[in-house]
C-alpha cells in the first residue's frame, strides 16, 4: 500500500458531531460555525478562559498564568510578552538557531537511515521553544522527555468529569513526579540563572514582573505545551500530508516562502492541533448563528469546535475539506481560520510555529523519504486534539510498504 492511500483528513475525532451549528446540552453550549466561534472569542469581556483546567487552578499558586487571565489584566500582560513572539523578533533572534538545529537533527536522522519523526520533531520544537521561554540551563534532550511525560495527563476538559475529580487532578499535578522533575531539573535552574543575569526571554520578564516560582512553573508548562507539544504534532501531520501528495510536496519545495506558508496554513486549517476551546460566559451574550439568535446566559460553559469552524463552507468556500492553499477568505479571517484561536487569547506564537516548521521541512523533505511505519493516532484530552506516535521514516532503497494510519483513542470521548 502506498502512502498516497493514507487519508489526509485524519483529524476528525470519532463520535464528534459536526452539526447543528449551535445547541445547548445541559448547561453547555456547543458552537460549530466560524462566525459563532469568532463572536465569542472577539466579544470584549464576554467570556472567561475555561479550558486547560483554568477554572481549577487554586489561588495558592499565586499570579495567574497569562493563558488563564482575562480582561484588562490579560491585555496588559499580553502586550508585554508579545515582543518575544513578533515575526521580526522570530526572524532576527531565532532563525539562525532554527536553521542550525534543523540541519543537525536532519543530518543525524539521515545518517541513521531509519528514524522516528515524532522524536525528531519533539527534540527540535523543544530546543526552539526553550530559547524563547528561557529554559536553557538544563539538558534539552532530557527536558523533552520530561515534558512528554508531563503532558500525558488525565482528562482536564471542562464538563468531562465531576468537578471534585478535576480538582483532585490539579492537586496531584502540582506534586506528582513529572511536574516535580520538570520543576527541579529545568525551571528552577533557569530561574536561578536569570535572577543573576536576566535575558530577553519569558522567564526573565516574569521575574521582572514579580512572579513567584510556582507561578513561573505553571507559565513554563503553559508555554511548553504551546511551543513544544503542539508544534511537534503539527510537524508530523504536515509531513504525513506532504508525503501523501507528491504534487503538493513538489509545490511546497519549489515555492517561495509565501507559498510554502500558504500550504502550511491550509494543512493547519484542516488539521488543527487544538480541537476545542472552552469559555465561561461572564455575562449574558446574544449571538447570531445561521440567522438565528442564540441566547447564552451568564455562567454557562461554551464549547467552541475548532475543526468544525475551520470547515464551515460559509467561511472557507466550496469543498471545505479539500486541500486548497491560498483559499479566498473573508476579511479578518486568517488562512488557518480558528486554528490559532482569535481575539485577545489568540496564540501569540503563530509566527514562530509556522516558521520553525517550514525551516525543518524544507531540509527534511528535499531527501528521499519512505514511510516505514505510519503513525498511530491518539486523541489527547488536554488539547482536545491529536497526537501522532511511532511515525517511522526511512531512506532505504527500494521503498518499503506503508501501513494504513491507525486510530487509537486515548481517554474518554
Amino acid at each position: 500500500m502506498s502512502v498516497d492511500s493514507v487519508d489526509r483528513r485524519v483529524s476528525h475525532r470519532p463520535g464528534e458531531a459536526s452539526s447543528p451549528a449551535a445547541e445547548l446540552v445541559g448547561n453547555v453550549w456547543h458552537l460549530r460555525t466560524t462566525e459563532a466561534v469568532r463572536q465569542v472569542l472577539r466579544e470584549k469581556d464576554a467570556a472567561t478562559q475555561a479550558g486547560f483546567s483554568a477554572e481549577l487552578m487554586p489561588e495558592s499558586v499565586g499570579e495567574r498564568p497569562i493563558l488563564f487571565m482575562d480582561g484588562d489584566e490579560h491585555r496588559r500582560q499580553r502586550t508585554k510578552v508579545a515582543r518575544f513572539f513578533a515575526p521580526k523578533t522570530v526572524t532576527n533572534r531565532y532563525r539562525r538557531l532554527m536553521e542550525e538545529r534543523a540541519d543537525a537533527l536532519v543530518a543525524d536522522a539521515l545518517a541513521a537511515t531509519t528514524f522516528r519523526l515524532d522524536d525528531l520533531s519533539l527534540q527540535y520544537s523543544t530546543e526552539v521553544a526553550a530559547q524563547v521561554i528561557g529554559l536553557t540551563n538544563s539538558n534539552a534532550k532530557g527536558m523533552a522527555r520530561r515534558l512528554e511525560r508531563l503532558f500525558a495527563q488525565p482528562d482536564w476538559s471542562p464538563g468531562s468529569a465531576p468537578e471534585g475529580r478535576l480538582r483532585s487532578v490539579w492537586r496531584s499535578v502540582r506534586s506528582h513526579a513529572p511536574m516535580a522533575a520538570f520543576h527541579l531539573a529545568d525551571v528552577r535552574p533557569a530561574i536561578v540563572a536569570r535572577r543573576k543575569a536576566p535575558g530577553e526571554d519569558v522567564i526573565s520578564h516574569l521575574l521582572a514582573e514579580g512572579y513567584r516560582e510556582p507561578a513561573i512553573l505553571i507559565e513554563c508548562v503553559t508555554y511548553g505545551a504551546a511551543g513544544m507539544a503542539t508544534t511537534r504534532e503539527f510537524i508530523s501531520m504536515t509531513v504525513l500530508h506532504l508525503l501523501a501528495d507528491a504534487d503538493l510536496r513538489a509545490r511546497y519545495l519549489a515555492g517561495e516562502e509565501e507559498e510554502r506558508f500558504d500550504i502550511l496554513h491550509e494543512i493547519l486549517r484542516l488539521e488543527p492541533i487544538i480541537g476545542h476551546l472552552y469559555r465561561r460566559a461572564a455575562r449574558d451574550l446574544d449571538l447570531t448563528v445561521d440567522g438565528e439568535t442564540v441566547a447564552i446566559r451568564r455562567g454557562q460553559l461554551i464549547d467552541l469546535y475548532v475543526r468544525q469552524a475551520n470547515s464551515d463552507a460559509s467561511t472557507v468556500g466550496e469543498c471545505p475539506l479539500d486541500m486548497r492553499p491560498g483559499r479566498p477568505l473573508p476579511r479578518g479571517i486568517g488562512p488557518e481560520v480558528m486554528s490559532f484561536g482569535d481575539g485577545h487569547h489568540k496564540c501569540p506564537g503563530n509566527s514562530l510555529a509556522i516558521q520553525e516548521t517550514d525551516i525543518l521541512l524544507t531540509r527534511l523533505l528535499r531527501h528521499e523519504l519512505v514511510v516505514a511505519k505510519a503513525p498511530v493516532m491518539h486523541w489527547e484530552d488536554l488539547t482536545a486534539g491529536y497526537a501522532l506516535r511511532d511515525f517511522v521514516l526511512t531512506t532505504p532503497k527500494p521503498p518499503l510498504p506503508v501501513l494504513a494510519v491507525s486510530d487509537e483513542r486515548r481517554g474518554p470521548g
